[in-house]
């Protein structure tokens, strides 16, 4: 639109300007014309136009041909100024028209890179843009995207072997610390210090095997998320989650509501199955005393082109959150309240969810209830 508008103003321009030049030309002087009248003999006074008699002539003369000067009245000057304007406002409305038509084949390609680049997320940065036609700015600023993509394929890359590397290196160390205060355990009559010690040692490395699974968990999702994909029942996974954590459901004295309607997705079965743990965990964990936690699952009516969408919502008690602060808990270790240590879990669960529904071609969104605690909705 802001081209067609330039397109039509600068013609505007240059039309106004031409016709001025024109009317300058025309009408800043009597104009010379050649008077032959038919029948080829009149008198003077019958010989007029609409100035009035021939000028120079003396009354009675018989005129055969002669050279006149003929000044424009201001009929003549309005008549071709309304015909101007119509016909310029006629050529505007063309170059309008046509300035649309060039600003769409100028601008097309553009469109094309936008849409593709759009379409490219951390899921497929292998994926390039293909410019077509002659190497101009155009095809430059498709391959300066493509340069910009394979950076950004290989940083994501790097980040995701070194997680994967890591977390397996570290395994190592804490299976031999883990072996080490067995065998210390394992001697007759431990003192009394050792075994306090030991039960301390046991809950950190506990806590580091969690850790690592969950950043495991969290490079697999990121790398192959829907490698193996088969059918899922959301609610029978729901249920089954729920069972493993039923002491810990008791414990805190939680209320837990069901609303399950019968859904199957396609996918990884072991990065789903994490997907809802990571969720009941996150709402187990992270209630209020004597809370509440409800699950529901729902199918949703297909996107214009695409499937049906299947729906899992979790929901649960607690303190008021500030919804600025929710929007950032998809993000590896974060935790509200920025004590580390106090706090329980690893700070990677609602990260590997996020994770494994985008492997999945879904989204997590997180929402601050206004009652207190927090409700997560995983689209997949």
């Amino acid at each position: 639109m802001r081209l067609t508008i330039l397109y039509a103003s600068l013609f505007l321009v240059s039309g106004i300007v031409l016709v001025a030049l024109a009317w300058l030309v025309v009408f800043r002087q009597p104009v010379l014309v050649t008077f032959a009248p038919d029948p080829p003999s009149v008198t003077a006074p019958d010989a007029v136009d609409a100035a009035g008699p021939l000028p120079g002539l003396p009354p009675g003369t018989n005129v055969k041909s002669a050279d006149v000067l003929v000044a424009p009245t201001a009929h003549t000057v309005r008549a071709v100024f309304a015909q101007s304007l119509a016909v310029l406002a006629g050529m505007a409305v063309l170059s309008a028209a046509l300035g649309w038509v060039v600003a769409g084949r100028v601008l097309g390609p553009l469109r094309a890179m936008a849409a593709k680049t759009r379409h490219i997320s951390e899921r497929n940065l292998h994926e390039r843009l293909a410019p077509a036609g002659p190497r101009d700015e155009l095809t430059e600023l498709a391959h300066t995207i493509n340069g910009l993509l394979s950076r950004l394929e290989l940083a994501f890359e790097a980040q995701r072997r070194f997680v994967a590397n890591a977390s397996h290196e570290l395994r190592t160390p804490l299976t031999m610390m883990r072996t080490s205060v067995d065998v210390a355990l394992g001697k007759p009559q431990p003192a009394g210090e050792v075994t306090v010690l030991a039960g301390k040692l046991h809950e950190g490395l506990d806590a580091a095997d969690r850790l690592l699974e969950g950043l495991l968990l969290l490079a697999r999702a990121q790398n192959n998320g829907r490698a193996g994909a088969s059918a899922v029942e959301l609610p029978a996974v729901a249920e089954t989650a729920l069972a493993a954590r039923a002491a810990a459901i008791a414990a805190g004295g939680l209320t837990v509501e069901l609303r399950l309607a019968p859904v199957t997705v396609q996918g990884n079965a072991m990065l789903l199955t994490s997907l809802v743990e990571n969720l009941v965990d996150n709402a187990v964990t992270h209630n209020e005393p004597e809370g509440w936690l409800r699950i529901t699952t729902a199918l949703l009516p297909p996107e214009p082109g695409g499937g049906p969408r299947a729906r899992l919502t979790v929901e649960s008690g607690g303190e008021p959150l500030e919804p600025a602060s929710v929007a950032l808990l998809g993000q590896p270790f974060l935790r509200l309240g920025g004590d580390r240590t106090s706090r329980p879990g690893t700070g990677l669960g609602l990260s590997i969810v996020s994770a494994i529904a985008t492997a999945h071609h879904g989204t997590l969104t997180l929402h601050a209830r206004a009652a207190g605690g927090l409700r997560a909705e995983v689209e997949l």
